[in-house]
């Protein structure tokens, strides 16, 4: 199973350090193009978008989420950081356990 980047080129460039596999984007025409190509791939595990990018992609983003067990479509904030009134990784996580944690660090 494999990791698939499609964002902004210093995303992409940074992914692909790490060894994740990726394709940069400057429209929404190519973002599409790109998700149906990881998509279609049946070793995708997991398609990361930045969240300009999934903003373009939208209501094509649902079909993949909602009627297909996999890729896992995660959206990462951009370099640029996240936009405005986006839910963090904790707050996402939280919503979807249903457990508030803590992070505060406890006296010893």
């Amino acid at each position: 199973m494999k990791f698939y980047c499609i964002a902004d080129e210093d995303t992409v460039r940074g992914l692909r350090l790490a060894g994740v596999e990726g394709k940069a984007v400057s429209s929404v025409t190519e973002a599409r193009t790109a998700l149906e190509e990881a998509v279609a791939q049946p070793d995708t595990g997991i398609v990361i978008l930045t969240q300009q990018v999934a903003t373009g992609l939208r209501p094509l983003l649902d079909s993949p989420r909602f009627e297909r067990e996999r890729p896992l479509i995660v959206e990462i904030p951009g370099p640029n950081g996240p936009l405005p009134g986006a839910r963090s990784l904790h707050q996402l996580v939280q919503a979807a356990v249903g457990i508030s944690l803590d992070l505060k660090e406890r006296p010893r």
